[in-house]
Formats: structure tokens, sequence, C-alpha cells
């Protein structure tokens, strides 16, 4: 989706809140109650409307201070017509191609980065953040550097690597050897969970040096019969009744398992090629991405049934998104990877209502994303923290 109004990217302040929004991007000065007023689908609705409710909350007492924030001086960069009011707070974001971590506010403005200087104290380097997620107590980031084969986890307040896992640029499936490692979580008690995609296996590993607490599927063995056998999963997304979600990329499955290995069930996400990152939308309804062009986002429930799809044409066209977040006020935060873009999606209207980043054009300048290929929120409302209370233990 390429705005017409205006270049993306140009300064917030420059364009207004009142800009009328081009190529799909949707919205007015009214905010996100003057969008809602028309074209309600009645099940999207409903989940909108229900959202906040069913949702995890944040721990009242914590508190984002862990991001040692640079100043919000100056306009922001989002694409004309983005509507702030969309997010709670700052996004964090995995810039994929530009090896950096990125914390934006709802203005457009970065307001943290990691490496602060494009490059780890000492000459070290920082591999290719495909996921980033801050930790239950808000105090780490945990980046999983799937073409790097490894897993960092970054400590926020010092901004340096506090613990790595794997071999740089070493595939393999001997111990502390992953291939394409993808969505790492870390737990409550600190172990870290994540899917180990072409060894087709989940891990769950202990604090501290490499140690296997539990693995599941069989190394090697890809094709769909959970708990033994994964068809290379892709995330393992933490649920409200303390179980997981695991996505499998082979035959477009979603599995809800608990950490003993029970399968409950199994779904396929309804007219979807490449399955990606399937997580919560609320209890009793998930939401996952096609990672394919022309891409799609689709919420379903655990029989499969179709709830809502979002999947513009045209201009508008997702293009290899890879994660879809739902926001406290029921609207959808997305990576559009390959369109180097992060967007907002308004599930009621249908409507594209933020976007950092210029379509389909990728750079390392304020405004720019080069193939971003996660998000996350900042504390109090990022994936882990709100789920802290209800995660499942080892």
């Amino acid at each position: 989706m390429r705005a017409t109004a205006g270049k993306l990217g140009v300064p917030l302040a420059a364009v207004g809140l009142a800009i009328a929004l081009a190529a799909g991007l949707a919205g007015s000065s009214t905010g996100s109650a003057g969008r809602r007023a028309a074209g309600l689908h009645a099940v999207v609705r409903q989940a909108a409307a229900d959202s906040q409710a069913a949702r995890p909350s944040a721990p009242k007492s914590f508190s984002p201070s862990a991001f040692p924030l640079l100043p919000a001086d100056g306009p922001g960069y989002l694409a004309p017509g983005s509507d702030p009011s969309a997010l709670p707070g700052e996004v964090l974001i995995a810039d994929e191609d530009n090896n950096r971590l990125l914390l934006v506010d709802p203005f457009g403005r970065v307001r943290w980065q990691f490496p602060a200087s494009g490059r780890l104290p000492g000459g070290g380097q920082f591999g290719p953040p495909d996921d980033a997620f801050v930790s239950p107590n808000g105090r780490d980031i945990v980046a999983t550097q799937e073409m790097y084969d490894t897993i960092s986890i970054v400590s926020v307040a010092g901004s340096r690597v506090v613990a790595s896992y794997g071999h740089p640029g070493t595939p393999g499936s001997a111990p502390d050897y992953f291939s394409h490692p993808d969505d790492a979580m870390l737990l409550p008690g600190g172990d870290l969970l994540f899917a180990d995609i072409v060894n087709c296996r989940i891990l769950l590993l202990a604090p501290g040096p490499y140690q296997v607490v539990r693995q599941f599927g069989r190394t090697g063995s890809c094709y769909h019969n959970p708990p033994t056998n994964f068809g290379s999963p892709n995330g393992v997304f933490p649920l409200t009744d303390g179980h997981y979600l695991v996505t499998e990329i082979n035959g477009d499955w979603v599995d809800e398992m608990d950490l003993q290995g029970h399968v409950y069930w199994s779904a396929h996400p309804p007219g979807v090629a490449y399955p990606s990152d399937a997580c919560e939308f609320r209890p009793g309804e998930y939401i996952a991405t096609d990672y394919s062009t022309p891409g799609q986002v689709v919420i379903f429930t655990s029989t499969g049934q179709l709830v809502w799809r979002f999947r513009p044409a045209g201009a508008n066209a997702l293009n290899h998104p890879s994660l879809a977040v739902p926001l406290p006020n029921g609207d959808i935060l997305v990576n559009d990877d390959y369109n180097d873009r992060v967007i907002v999606i308004d599930p009621v209207t249908n409507q594209i209502v933020w976007q950092y980043g210029h379509t389909g054009v990728a750079g390392s300048a304020p405004g720019y994303l080069s193939k971003p290929d996660g998000v996350d929120m900042a504390p109090p409302y990022s994936l882990l923290i709100r789920h802290a209370a209800t995660m499942g233990r080892p």
C-alpha cells in the first residue's frame, strides 16, 4: 500500500492528525471512536467490544522505565493519516535486515535502539533479529536470530547481550546448535521456549548454560503428529489457559499443547497457505498470518472456523506478513515483512489505521525499515508481561 496523498514517512507534524487517509489508510480527526462508527461487522464488532475484558491485563505494578528512552523531541515519521491513538504505547520492532531492534512511539519517533551505534561494544555484531519479545519481568528482550541460528537475551537497561545460545551462522542439531530457531519466549521462571524450524522440534531450555529441560518433536522428523512429530514449527505462543499455541508450516496446522506434551486440538487456519506465528486473539479465538504474497491475517476457532479475514488486493496487498498481535483496543499490530512496514489494522472497518515504514522501500533512516520480521509492545502491554500470570511453567 503506497499513500498517494504524500510521500510515506513525511513528519506527522507536517501532515497533521486530520489529514485525509490515502490508499487504504483509514481514520479521521475524531480518532478511534470515529473510525468505529460505521460499517460494523457483527462478529468482529463483538470481538472488539469484548477484547479488553477477555485478554490478559498487564500487571498494575509494572513500569516501562526499564527502557532508557531517548527524548521525544521533533516530528515523528508515519505514513500520512496514521492515527497515533491506535497504539497504547511504544512498539518494539525487530528490524531484521538492518540488524537492529527499535522502540518506536505512536507518533513514529525512535525512543530506543539496540545496538545503539550499530555494533556491539568490543567490535561484536548483533545478528539480524527475526523476532523480539520483552521478558515477563520487563528487564530483558529475547531476540531470535533465525537466519543466524542463534538466540540472544538483551538487557534493556544495560543495552548489552547477557546470554546467547547457538553458533552464529552454523546450523545443526547437536547440543547448543539450532537450525532456524524462531519466536523464543522467556518464561516467568527464566526457561527459554522456542521452535527450531528445520530440526522440526520445540525446545525448552533451563536458565543459564545450555541445558535442555524438555524436547517436543523428533529431531529431523518433519510431519504433523504432535507431540511426537511437528511439521516445521515456527512459533510457540502462550495462551491465557496456561497452554501454548504451536504453528506448523507443513500442512498448515495450529495446535494447542501444554508443557507436558498433551495436545488439546489441532486445526487448519482457514484458507492459509503458509501459517506463521499463531497466537491468541481472545479466549477461544486465534489469529495467524499467511506468510505469502498476497498475504493475509485471519482469526479462527479451534475447529478451524473463520471469524475474520484481512486480505486486501492491489496496492494495499500484504507481502509476507509474519506476525499479528492483538492490541488492548481491539486493533491488530502486524509486521508486513517484505513491504518494509509495521501496521495497525482496525478489524471493524478493515482498514490500516497506522503505519511506520515506507511501503516496499527498505532503508535505515528515520521512518524506514528493512524487512521487519517481529513486533511486540513495550511494557506494560508486551505479550509476555500480559501472559505472565497464566503462562504455564515446566
